[in-house]
């Protein structure tokens, strides 16, 4: 492991720890805020996934979003499933910046401008996140090795039918 990866990783975790630890403790702030963003995200993923047991009270998905937080970045800052962890964070992200750092909604210039700096944070730490999510460790990835393994046996058929007609070949010659 690299030493960008050794300290690259737990730095990004820092802010999901933090930001889940926050949220469990101030959750009803939080569920105020995010209501907006569930009150539209909700009924849409019912309709997509009818047999989910998806709640519908803001302070329960808030305490669910934190939990997934803390947990994907304490993976993701020990290395363990990072791919996995990062793309969890990343999916989290989206409402809790949509919900938090509406500053669209604002105005306040100073508020507007405090909430423009943190959404365009956010949108950082969300690039931050995809790079984590598809950096293989310079091992390949599944993609390549299913092409690898395509192109072997492509490779091995040819083989074996060029090899199939020698052989027919030196049996008609024996033959006759």
């Amino acid at each position: 492991m690299t030493i960008t990866r050794l300290l690259a990783r737990p730095m990004l975790a820092t802010i999901f720890v933090a930001g889940g630890i926050n949220a469990l403790r101030n959750t009803e702030v939080h569920a105020a805020k995010a209501k907006k963003v569930t009150d539209k995200v909700v009924p849409v993923a019912r309709q997509a996934v009818p047999k989910a047991p998806i709640p519908t009270d803001p302070a329960t998905l808030v305490r669910i979003n934190a939990g997934a937080q803390i947990l994907a970045a304490a993976a993701l800052a020990t290395g363990r499933a990072p791919r996995l962890s990062a793309t969890v964070l990343a999916a989290s992200l989206v409402p809790t910046t949509l919900a938090g750092h509406a500053f669209w909604n604002e105005n306040d210039p100073q508020t507007k401008n405090a909430q423009r700096l943190q959404f365009y944070k956010n949108t950082s730490v969300f690039g931050g996140l995809l790079l984590a999510a598809v950096d293989t460790e310079g091992k390949p990835g599944l993609a390549w090795r299913a092409r690898r393994a395509a192109a072997d046996v492509r490779r091995e058929a040819k083989q074996v039918a060029k090899d199939a007609r020698r052989e027919a070949k030196l049996a008609k010659a024996h033959l006759t």
